[in-house]
């Protein structure tokens, strides 16, 4: 590989996935606010106000600190990946305008009233504020995720004699079935890590006590919305994913199970290591004939493998794919059993009195995050060795202009600014958490 094109795709690697790490969180918060503002209204119970207005409070940072780290990515189409940019600007162009004008101004301009127009707003007015945050949060990803559906499965689009590709439908765009899936599989993975953070924190209030009610709403509201998107991510989200793979895009199914050779009956792979210089995996676990069945509903079916399709085909790190598939598909598995034994345990009286399960939910927190970005890593590696599916490559795609010595000063930089932004997150964050939500609201409330 050219080191200037491994230089601009670890780059863009890089920021893309520094700035995921807020999104997600933001978008998992959202519907959850609104729940404890709902709750709040309904109940008249100044402990579901205070929750709410806390978890906004960790909105807010989440926000700010998304909003800087996403700017830079919207320069690297034109600083890094030019050639991209004019050869598909002509259609990403609208999804991308239609998520900054549209999505952005109004989460955060309602994020505003939700902070700090509290007193100046009816009650039902500040929910109305807290339910736009909502869908503001949550039209953003569709429109990002219609923008990476098109390059996965392009759909809607004509070639410009110079080429390029124009917009031809707008509704094609939008209605691609492929968006439609990864937005609902992308949304709920948001909403598992929006719940496990919510449950950890209460987590954490109910082992040191204090700040137990709220500790225990937190947990009770993060664990029964933890417990619907995992099973949401599981079926039918991730389903009609690996259903969709299989239809239009075989050779990255292969890839994604290391599976060399095509079978009629395959086995789907627990566990295992590929071992790309004899086409083989060492020391599988597999369940047999499960590969075919999820993918065909039918036990007798073949599913196409590697050696089916050319090799400059191939994703170019199956290794990396398959690891992060099956880190991404096992966090998941365990999510679900972490959240169905905690609503066993809360349905039955006894999760906040079960300390073993509160140090499970508190330690549980980061691996959301490592089961998004592995989620993703799956979507991009996998799309490769295209940029976009079928019509351009990415090694024709970035900016041959640029060397790799201008990007790899770039990227050290970034690395740098980024750490300083990710400390000074996480104090904020702290200081939060160790004041907890049910200090006074502030003048602006």
């Amino acid at each position: 590989m050219d080191s200037a094109l491994l230089i601009h795709r670890l780059h863009f690697a890089f920021t893309i996935t520094f700035h995921y790490l807020f999104p997600q969180l933001t978008m998992g918060l959202a519907p959850l606010i609104v729940v404890l503002k709902t709750l709040a209204i309904r109940r008249n119970d100044e402990t579901y106000h205070q929750a709410a207005r806390f978890w906004a409070r960790i909105f807010g940072i989440n926000f700010v600190i998304g909003v800087v780290t996403g700017i830079p990515m919207e320069f690297q189409f034109g600083t890094n990946w030019s050639h991209f940019s004019r050869f598909a600007g002509g259609v990403i162009g609208q999804t991308l305008a239609m998520e900054g004008m549209f999505a952005f101004f109004l989460e955060s301009a309602f994020l505003g009233l939700f902070l700090y127009g509290e007193k100046r707003l009816s009650p039902r007015a500040h929910w109305w504020s807290a339910v736009a945050v909502f869908l503001g949060a949550w039209l953003s990803g569709f429109f990002i995720i219609v923008t990476d559906a098109w390059m996965q499965r392009p759909v809607g689009y004509e070639r410009a004699p110079d080429g390029s590709l124009q917009l031809g439908s707008f509704w094609d765009l939008m209605m691609n079935p492929w968006a439609w899936w990864q937005y609902a599989h992308n949304m709920s993975g948001a909403g598992i890590t929006g719940a496990f953070v919510m449950a950890s924190v209460g987590a954490f209030y109910l082992l040191e006590q204090k700040h137990v009610e709220h500790g225990k709403l937190f947990v009770k509201v993060g664990v029964l919305a933890g417990c619907a998107f995992s099973v949401l991510q599981l079926f039918p989200t991730g389903d009609a994913q690996g259903r969709l793979l299989a239809q239009h895009q075989p050779v990255t199914l292969a890839a994604m199970e290391a599976l060399f050779d095509s079978q009629e009956q395959a086995p789907l792979v627990i566990l295992g290591q590929p071992d790309m210089a004899h086409r083989t995996i060492d020391n599988p676990i597999v369940i047999p004939k499960m590969l075919t069945f999820l993918t065909y509903r039918r036990w007798h079916a073949e599913v196409k493998g590697l050696s089916s399709f050319p090799q400059e085909l191939w994703p170019d790190n199956i290794p990396l794919l398959y690891y992060s598939y099956h880190i991404m598909v096992g966090l998941g598995t365990i999510f679900i059993a972490i959240m169905v034994v905690s609503a066993f345990l809360l349905l039955r009286g006894r999760l906040f009195h079960a300390r073993w399960m509160l140090w499970t939910l508190l330690l549980s927190l980061p691996f959301p995050y490592i089961a998004n970005t592995a989620g993703w890593m799956t979507a991009e590696l996998g799309r490769q060795p295209w940029l976009v599916y079928g019509l351009m490559r990415t090694s024709d795609g970035y900016s041959k202009t640029v060397s790799a010595g201008n990007g790899l000063f770039t990227l050290i930089g970034f690395m740098g600014l980024y750490l300083v932004l990710g400390i000074l997150f996480l104090f904020l964050v702290h200081r939060e958490i160790d004041c907890g939500p049910a200090i006074d609201a502030a003048a602006g409330h």
